[in-house]
This record gives structure tokens, sequence and C-alpha cells, in this order.
């Protein structure tokens, strides 16, 4: 296994809502290389643009595109098929988890966060990841 040093990994955030972008920022900072977009579509397209990230941080709620759309469209790709996707959402209910696992997602993180849980469990989908 190859471990990808943190303060190498390139995170993508993306959420529709910029303080909840500040939060995962003031959280993840320090250890991850971090982008962020405020819409599926703009998130696609800078991983078009600059390449897939190691970790994806997806809203599952935002207009347009939602989250779920995004996941099926990276999962779908061979080129990003394989980047963990971490749906983050305020949306703690069992039937939503089971569905967006389903589309390949690694992982759910919900709202508020707390930034121990965070830090640990984007470490250890990195670590997995490499």
């Amino acid at each position: 296994m190859i471990d990808i040093p943190s303060s190498q990994a390139r995170v993508l955030i993306v959420d529709d809502t910029p303080i909840n972008i500040d939060i995962l920022c003031d959280i993840l900072g320090e250890e991850y290389d971090l982008q962020f977009a405020t819409s599926g579509e703009e998130a696609l397209e800078l991983i078009e643009e600059t390449g897939p990230p190691e970790l994806i941080l997806l809203d599952v709620l935002m207009p347009g595109m939602d989250g779920y759309q995004v996941c099926r469209q990276l999962k779908e790709d061979p080129f990003t098929c394989r980047v963990p996707i971490v749906f983050v959402t305020a949306k703690n209910d069992a039937t939503e988890r089971a569905y967006g696992l389903s589309l390949g997602a690694a992982d759910y993180l919900i709202k508020p966060i707390e930034p121990d849980t965070t830090r640990k469990r984007i470490r250890e989908l990195l670590q997995r990841k490499g």
C-alpha cells in the first residue's frame, strides 16, 4: 500500500453554502491541499481541468445537480471512479445513507461536522485508497 502523505493529498469540498466550506477548510486546511466548488457542475468542471482529487467531500442537497447526481456521474467515469466520495449532509436518515452508499459513496458525515471524527475518517479513507 502506498501511503500518501496527508500534506500532499488533494481534497475537493463541494457545497453550495459558503459557511459549510469554511468550516471544513478550518478543520482540514492544515493537513490537506483543499479545493472547493459551490455546485455539482462546478465540481465536475474543476475535476476535468485539474484532474481527480484524492477524496471528495460532497453535499447532498444542492440546487441544480445534487450530490447523488454528481456521485453517480463520477462513479460511471473510469477517470474518477476510484476517488472516495464522502457525502456531507444534515439528513441523518438510514434510507438516504443506504441510497448514497449504493451509488458508490465511501462514507457519510452528518452536519454539524465534528472535527476530530472528520479528520479521522478522512485520514482512514486516504490510507485505504493508497
